[in-house]
């Protein structure tokens, strides 16, 4: 396909044009990627990169390990995916997200790198970097900018394949827990998504990694034995609980170094507390000369926040980026755990290549809202509002609620709200993005606070 070549000068040109990549790109292979990384002279090479992949708590462990390095006086780089409510949270450095002046000139050194004699011609294999690559490849140059002491990236869908499994040294490789989710690309059984995800593992980078279960495990052990490196293993038997209060958890993570630490997150997400054990192991690996102090690692735990998990938004209203069955099983664990006295309701919402039959199911089948409604998300993945007033008829709810759009829902939720009911936002992070960037506007939120409850 033919690409012509525009002229762009300010960064919303620049988003909308990788916003339209979708229509001309289809993905590329690592060594295009890797080919193109060094037209652009390498930037990967000399940064200290921690990997992290899996199907869930990819995001949450990537914040955990940053807030526990910067608090031990670390500088540290972010590339994380996807973004709630701007592009430019996807590329972070010092705890900030890229500006709009440098997400343009960096978006410019990648524009004017391509070959665009041959984009224009159609030439076949002529190298246009998808959605996902072209901000993977901006973050590789800026994060050479910022020259951080670590940086950490985030897989998109895979592992393997990915984008970010391009760059040629890595200082540690982390695999969170592992569930099935995107079939079609990965493997149909947990096993087949772990192969997928193993192939982050390189040789000379120690690997940590969740074992969701022991066959799981298996696949990580026996690649991390084909390159020759060490792999450490964190299972539920790694932490334990010592008190979740409304806001707070205070629980124990069972370490080499630190021993049995006691840690407070801020959250609450009981389902974090496995995500700072994969956290805390990371950094006890990477950590080698034990210059990181037990207080360090408290800190940076107490001071870890990953936007749309279990975040409360509004009083009493918490939105939670749960997008998949096994996503929804840890939404539903936190809930049932929350010591809420009062009634709740749901507000949900999924992409259609979802599984989103057995979503619906479960969080029927939990008995813990006393109202559920379906809303139409924008965007082209959204399921459509056919199914959606389908999904859960039969399941206990008779005449299904279902919105149009976000706004109204929400709208809708918070005006048929009675006094002490507690909403909950979940089913997709597009839906929790969508209510983030309404709440961004003052005129709406101030639209929402009027709203009295119902008696």
């Amino acid at each position: 396909m033919k690409i012509r070549k525009m002229t762009i000068t300010s960064f919303e040109e620049a988003e909308n044009y990788i916003d339209s990549t979708p229509r001309f790109t289809a993905k590329n292979t690592l060594g295009a990627t890797r080919e193109f990384l060094d037209r652009l002279g390498s930037p990967d090479e000399g940064l200290r990169i921690i990997h992290v992949a899996g199907t869930n708590g990819k995001g949450s462990v990537c914040a955990c390990i940053r807030s526990i390095l910067e608090a031990a006086g670390y500088r540290t780089a972010l590339f994380t995916s996807p973004h709630l409510v701007c592009i430019r949270e996807r590329l972070a450095a010092d705890g900030e997200m890229v500006s709009e002046e440098d997400f343009l000139r960096i978006f410019l050194q990648i524009y004017d790198s391509l070959d665009w004699e041959a984009l224009e011609r159609g030439e076949e294999g002529a190298y246009h970097p998808t959605y996902f690559e072209y901000l993977f490849l901006m973050a590789m140059l800026f994060f050479r900018e910022k020259k951080p002491d670590f940086c950490i990236l985030e897989t998109g869908v895979g592992g393997r394949l990915d984008a970010t499994n391009s760059v040629r040294r890595k200082e540690l490789s982390v695999i969170t827990h592992i569930s099935l989710d995107h079939v079609e690309y990965l493997g149909d059984t947990p096993e087949k998504i772990a192969g997928e995800k193993a192939g982050i593992l390189q040789k000379g980078a120690p690997a940590v990694y969740w074992e969701t279960s022991p066959e799981v495990g298996e696949v990580f052990r026996r690649r991390a034995q084909e390159i020759g490196i060490s792999a450490y293993s964190v299972s539920e038997n790694d932490y334990s609980f010592s008190k979740i209060k409304r806001k707070t958890i205070d629980f124990y993570v069972r370490t080499g170094y630190y021993r049995d630490i006691r840690l407070t997150l801020n959250t609450m997400a009981d389902y974090q507390a496995e995500n700072c054990a994969v956290a805390l192991r990371a950094v006890e690996v990477l950590d080698r000369n034990r210059t990181i102090t037990a207080q360090q690692v408290k800190e940076g735990v107490s001071a870890f926040f990953w936007a749309g998990r279990m975040e409360e938004v509004l009083p009493e209203v918490y939105v939670d980026g749960a997008h998949n069955a096994d996503g929804i099983r840890a939404f539903l664990e936190t809930v049932a755990a929350d010591g809420h006295q009062g009634r709740r309701s749901l507000l949900f919402s999924v992409v259609r290549d979802k599984d989103y039959e057995h979503m619906a199911e479960a969080l029927t089948d939990s008995g813990l809202f006393g109202h559920i409604a379906a809303v139409h998300m924008r965007g082209g993945r959204a399921l459509e509002t056919e199914k959606l007033k389908s999904l859960f008829a039969g399941r206990g709810q008779d005449a299904p609620e279902v919105y149009e759009d976000v706004e109204s829902a929400f709208l809708g939720m918070m005006e048929k709200r009675r006094a002490g009911e507690r909403l909950y936002v979940a089913g997709s992070l597009y839906l929790v993005g969508e209510i983030k960037e309404l709440l961004e506007h003052d005129k709406f939120r101030g639209r929402i606070e009027e709203v009295p409850s119902q008696p």
